[in-house]
């Protein structure tokens, strides 16, 4: 059974993130190539296509009321491990259909509030070209200090 079908609380707020940012790419002009890619054990939400460039989305979906003030965006949980896996799938997608056009990795934040009962989308920030090749360092390779 695949585990991204079992429809948790975490996962139906996921999905309905990644609806809402798949809405607000296409009404910015993106087209929309596939959603919930999988290629070398990761996801990748979104991938679409803008201006001869094939763009990667990692969507991050929170709830309003859950955050304190002090805690960090939720593309903070992007992390360099999570990067190289959504760089590794990405390779994958590109060889798979084909595509020779540039690359770039993009972050939504959708942020959800409770009204009347019901989760609804309260914001979107989308963070463009938010890492690379180069910014997804390996640990094993990365001399400087932590």
């Amino acid at each position: 059974m695949n585990i991204l079908k079992v429809l948790t609380d975490k996962r139906r707020k996921g999905n309905l993130g990644e609806d809402a940012a798949a809405r607000f790419l296409t009404k910015n002009g993106y087209r929309i190539l596939d959603r919930g890619f999988v290629g070398n054990h990761s996801e990748i939400d979104i991938v679409a296509s803008c201006e001869k460039t094939t763009v990667f989305v990692e969507v991050k979906t929170r709830s309003v009321g859950s955050q304190s003030p002090m805690e960090p965006r939720p593309a903070s949980a992007v992390t360099p491990e999570k990067q190289r896996k959504i760089i590794s799938a990405a390779r994958i997608f590109m060889k798979k259909r084909r595509l020779e056009t540039r690359m770039r990795f993009d972050i939504i934040e959708v942020l959800l509030e409770r009204v009347n009962d019901k989760e609804e989308v309260k914001d979107i920030r989308h963070l463009i070209s938010t890492f690379d090749l180069n910014t997804a360092y390996d640990k094993a390779h990365y001399f400087g200090k932590y």
